[in-house]
């Protein structure tokens, strides 16, 4: 990509108050009395006069679901977030659509066969549920504005909703197209929960980027991104799990002794690494067939942990509950496979 083409794709830098930014991130990532917008509660069904499905518009005020996709909300023209696809069916679709970029910022690996069976490219660019650093957002934009030479960008976590949504608007704003209010307004719609402060964040402190910035960005971004050390996430799952001890300690809210800890975010980097690793290689080596399998029903159960923090009155008693069973779960895991 030549710098030309670089400058012709980013718009002119907008100058934003810096007090209305504030204001609004504090709104958005408030833990209380903010809610976003429950993509559950109505979303309708992308199709065109013809019956087929389309690419949702950019100013549409509830998400879209399509075959095989769910939580579709555009962030520009042909820049669309949502969830991983299902299977054929969603591939599928993404085809219709003209996709010809698909860039994954969920943990587990991309179905790159898939993908690559319809013409498409895949690029994993996986993000936390605490946000992502500077590198990333420029990673991120320059993956996003060198696919849309090609076609539509189709940019995906697991359910949409969050990292996804967090990804997209930073890049809106990155690539000069929205301001950080405006990208924020289309997380909302997405339905980001505003306890994911750090995923609001990422939108609220974007900065359109200049060209030539985007322009040293190496091209070259991975298919696949998976660090497949067993023993490295099994050392940040117990960090997770004991960052979930202390947080039900505090009555399921963030400690006073840790304010950086965000609760439903822990839950969330804890599920995503059991599921990372019933997915890796040194579980399929285990002796134990189902090992695997229970990894990935932890997931489901701490997924559920999850679930339970981004309503507004939190259930402490089930919270609890859940909480003691999954860690006497992983005590009698560790006593058959590590201890």
């Amino acid at each position: 990509m030549s710098m030309d083409s670089s400058i012709r794709r980013v718009s002119a830098h907008r100058r934003v108050p810096i007090a209305g930014i504030l204001l609004f991130c504090v709104v958005a990532c408030a833990t209380k009395d903010v809610a976003p917008l429950n993509p559950g509660s109505k979303v309708v069904v992308a199709e065109s006069a013809s019956g087929g499905s389309t690419i949702p518009s950019p100013s549409a005020l509830v998400p879209v679901a399509a075959p095989g996709l769910r939580n579709l909300v555009s962030y520009h023209a042909d820049v669309i977030s949502g969830s991983a696809p299902l299977g054929t069916e969603g591939f599928d679709t993404l085809a219709s659509f003209g996709v010809r970029t698909v860039v994954s910022v969920d943990g587990a690996t991309p179905d790159v066969e898939a993908a690559r069976a319809r013409g498409m490219r895949y690029i994993h660019l996986p993000v936390g549920y605490d946000g992502f650093d500077e590198e990333r957002r420029l990673h991120l934009t320059r993956a996003v504005l060198d696919g849309l030479d090609s076609g539509p960008v189709y940019i995906h976590c697991h359910h949409g909703l969050h990292r996804s949504a967090g990804a997209a608007a930073a890049v809106a704003v990155g690539a000069g197209w929205s301001t950080p209010e405006e990208a924020i307004g289309r997380m909302r719609v997405s339905g980001t929960s505003p306890r994911y402060r750090g995923l609001y964040l990422c939108a609220a402190e974007s900065t359109p980027i200049d060209p030539s910035r985007i322009e040293s960005v190496d091209p070259d971004f991975p298919e696949v991104h998976r660090p497949d050390d067993f023993v490295q996430m099994m050392v940040e799952m117990d960090l997770a799990l004991e960052h979930l001890e202390s947080i039900a300690e505090a009555g399921w809210r963030t400690p006073e002794a840790h304010p950086d800890l965000v609760p439903a975010a822990e839950a969330g980097r804890l599920a995503d690494l059991l599921r990372l690793a019933s997915e890796g290689t040194r579980a399929s080596r285990e002796s134990d067939a189902d090992f695997s399998g229970w990894l990935a029903r932890q997931s489901g159960q701490v997924a559920g942990i999850e679930a339970r923090l981004l309503v507004a009155d939190v259930d402490v008693l089930a919270l609890d509950r859940s909480l003691a069973a999954i860690r006497g779960s992983c005590i009698g895991c560790h006593a058959v496979h590590r201890d």
